[in-house]
């Protein structure tokens, strides 16, 4: 009907998700904490203006004192070497602290300072080891941005202003610095040679700035009391109301889908896309530093009255179909059936980490294991331990699923608990992975490179390995991408949006892969492949855009525009994202949070499972009783990939393609099945398939035939030459070509053989008719 055509905004709206607050009655500290850092364990350092340096243990609710400071030293920052780098365990427990003294000292967790280094003339008001371990990037009251080796010795200043710069950030490779000054937000790559980028970010001096080295984007605050989202390119992407005190403290969470917003008296969690999810009023003071837990679930933040403040990630929801999984609490999930109006409590022995549902399963990792839910049975899930990791992404597919390890790498397993491969390449960074860059199905994986964006890794899952030798380059930086579920292993797709925003479809599978890259369409900002069909949806300036059988491309390009659906978007709001597309809906994430529901014919699916059980009778009776041309298209396409000529001239002609269903009649004339076969091929412009399936089937003559149809000579020759026949007949048709357009022969090869080899229509005719008649006997 038209209401069920209509957005219906659902009812999980914005706000779903919440932060847990927790602060104790009395302080820890004397004075303001201005810097917290989480260990690689659920260990807590802060350090506050009283000199202390405590140590909290989360789990406990223990608090001890490590070290204190000299008298008159004071903190400005703290940053734990990063616990993704492989190979540096004993790395991994120390800290860099910035003081006001103008040193940076490097601090065991144990408390014993191992290095002090004089940095800048005036307080290190902000420090960060970059994310590869190996540099230190310090900016202070002098307007000095400098780095340091590991060891803290000085590398380069990378720049010299005129006022204090307050923040400073690594980019994601490791090779662009991000700091604050004054209003400014400058991005200065470490190449010599480089130009850097610099915008006017606030209307006020930024306090704070961080940049996500998973989705490539920078949140910043400042005393304008805004907050504020940016891609790397500089251009705003959110920008907040403004808030009643200035924003003190912004952090991204590691796994980069939100991030921590802190003020005076106030702590907001907020989505990737700037929208805010919670809003909570803590009696904190101002909130001067903000760190997430290595698992995503925790954040710290330093106070100004001494507290240290704690906010767990609850509330947290996921769906599909009639299911309903909330995290109640960190160590609970409530699982609702919206059909049969039931209610599951699952409890855990430790915090819920990450948690994926589809495919009739539920996956959950805690900080220890890893438990697999049949939706049809909550009572007795599959359980394996997972040694301490720190999952950042699950994907889940109809056979397996993928689980994401920021430290220890990819590993796919099966529902049953199986490992059944780790696959990886040279140079792979887990900590920049996440849905947008990884594409899974039941046979395949795709890992977009995380040192080069244009390229992109294919990988059999159940091996492990690539498909390839290289990884596949595209043109531009490939932003996010998408595998088809569903059909013949070599025959996948995945669908990617580039820099640019175009759309393009590549058989991943294939033997040459590239030659099977084809654009769908420009202006494309999210896609989403259909649960159990192959009809991909995506939104396509400023439209909804359904393609019913998007493989239409490979064999009819004028077919593809034909068997497509859309309609206006401008219901769903600005920016918005495709979150699922299930069964006759596809849901979309507004930009302020809210989730709406659109509705898509269910006619396309009924339509191609006929086609997967090759009931082409029922196909074409669905299509007479819809009267939809798209429908129509979309069977003319699949008809003609599966070579079924009957079906492919009906549709053919219900869409009025009248010289098609011609050619379709003669094809159908043809006696030998080959022929048949190469004439489908020829027909979908696979041209090598088609001369493959002739020579294959022993029809030389057929195979020069259709090059010689196609001005293909130099391959004409080629084949008779290497076959010795009709060398003459290809030499006849080459001349009445020059001929008929007054051209004189320049191709060596045609003068030598036109010297030695007499050309004579009547036999070339004979030889022809020979041939026809053999192929008439096979």
């Amino acid at each position: 009907s038209k209401e069920d055509k209509k957005a219906v905004v659902s009812t999980q709206s914005t706000g779903v998700m919440k932060f847990k607050v927790s602060i104790g009655k009395n302080p820890k500290h004397d004075s303001m904490v201005s810097c917290v850092g989480w260990t690689v364990g659920d260990d807590l350092f802060s350090c506050g203006d009283d000199g202390l340096i405590l140590k909290w243990n989360k789990k406990t609710g223990d608090t001890v004192q490590i070290t204190k400071l000299p008298e008159g030293i004071y903190p400005a920052e703290m940053a734990w070497f990063p616990s993704n780098v492989a190979g540096r365990q004993s790395s991994s427990e120390l800290f860099v602290l910035g003081t006001t003294d103008g040193k940076f000292h490097l601090v065991s967790k144990n408390g014993r300072f191992e290095k002090s280094v004089e940095a800048h003339n005036g307080a290190v008001i902000a420090i960060k080891w970059s994310k590869n371990g190996n540099s230190l990037v310090t900016a202070g009251e002098d307007g000095q941005v400098k780095i340091w080796s590991r060891s803290g010795m000085l590398r380069s200043t990378l720049a010299q202003v005129g006022s204090p710069v307050y923040s400073v950030a690594w980019g994601p490779d490791s090779e662009n610095i991000l700091y604050a000054c004054g209003k400014q937000i400058i991005i200065k790559p470490l190449a010599p040679s480089a130009k850097p980028t610099q915008w006017k970010a606030h209307d006020g001096l930024i306090m704070k700035v961080d940049w996500s080295s998973v989705n490539n984007q920078i949140v910043s605050g400042a005393e304008d009391r805004k907050y504020k989202v940016w891609d790397s390119y500089g251009r705003l992407l959110f920008s907040s109301h403004p808030h009643h005190y200035p924003i003190m403290s912004v952090s991204w969470s590691p796994n980069g889908e939100m991030f921590a917003v802190g003020a005076f008296n106030t702590l907001r969690l907020c989505d990737k896309s700037g929208w805010c999810y919670s809003l909570d009023k803590p009696n904190s003071g101002s909130i001067y530093s903000l760190d997430w837990s290595r698992d995503s679930t925790l954040v710290a933040g330093g106070c100004g009255n001494g507290h240290v403040i704690f906010a767990g990630v609850v509330n947290q929801t996921i769906e599909w179909k009639h299911l309903v999984i909330t995290l109640q609490e960190e160590k609970v999930l409530l699982v609702e059936d919206v059909v049969n109006n039931t209610k599951d409590q699952l409890e855990f022995r430790d915090r819920v980490v990450k948690m994926s549902l589809g495919w009739d399963h539920l996956v959950v990792t805690t900080s220890s294991q890893c438990l697999i839910y049949s939706t049809n049975n909550w009572n007795t899930p599959l359980i394996f331990d997972l040694k301490g990791l720190t999952t950042s992404a699950i994907l889940l597919a109809k056979k397996l699923f993928l689980i994401v390890d920021s430290v220890q790498g990819l590993s796919v397993y099966s529902y049953e608990g199986r490992l059944i491969s780790s696959p990886k390449y040279s140079g792979i960074r887990t900590d920049s992975l996440n849905v947008n860059n990884i594409a899974l199905s039941s046979d395949t994986l795709v890992l977009v490179d995380s040192r080069d964006s244009r390229a992109y890794h294919v990988f059999d899952v159940n091996t492990g390995r690539e498909l390839t030798d290289k990884p596949l380059y595209h043109s531009q930086e490939v932003i996010s991408v998408a595998l088809d579920q569903h059909g013949n292993t070599n025959e996948r797709c995945l669908g990617f949006v580039d820099k640019n925003n175009d759309l393009f479809l590549i058989q991943i599978r294939h033997s040459s892969p590239i030659s099977k890259l084809k654009k769908l369409g420009g202006m494309v900002t999210t896609l989403k492949w259909h649960d159990t069909t192959n009809m991909l949806s995506a939104l396509q300036d400023g439209r909804f855009t359904v393609w019913y059988y998007p493989r239409a491309v490979y064999i009819d390009t004028e077919l593809l525009p034909q068997s497509k659906v859309f309609k206006e978007a401008g219901e769903f709001g600005k920016n918005p994202q495709i979150v699922s597309f299930l069964g006759h809906h596809c849901t979309l994430r507004r930009s302020d949070g809210s989730l709406v529901s659109t509705a898509v014919s269910p006619y396309p699916t009924i339509l191609q499972n006929y086609v997967a059980k090759t009931s082409w009778d029922d196909a074409v009776r669905l299509c007479r009783f819809v009267k939809d041309a798209a429908l129509w298209a979309s069977l003319a396409a699949m008809a003609t990939a599966a070579k079924e000529l009957n079906t492919a001239e009906i549709a053919y002609a219900a869409i009025n393609e009248t010289e098609k269903v011609e050619y379709i009649s003669y094809i159908k004339e043809i006696s030998n099945k080959a022929a048949r076969s190469a004439e489908m091929s020829l027909f979908c412009k696979q041209t090598t398939e088609a001369e493959g399936t002739l020579l294959q089937a022993g029809l030389v003559y057929r195979a020069i035939r259709l090059n010689i149809d196609l001005f293909r000579w130099t391959r004409a020759l080629e084949l008779a030459v290497k076959h010795k026949t009709h060398v003459d007949t290809v030499l006849a048709y080459r001349q009445k070509y020059l001929q008929d357009f007054a051209l004189e022969e320049s191709d060596n090869s045609f003068v030598q053989y036109s010297k030695e080899i007499q050309v004579d229509w009547t036999t070339i005719q004979n030889k022809i008719s020979m041939e026809l008649e053999n192929e008439r006997g096979k």
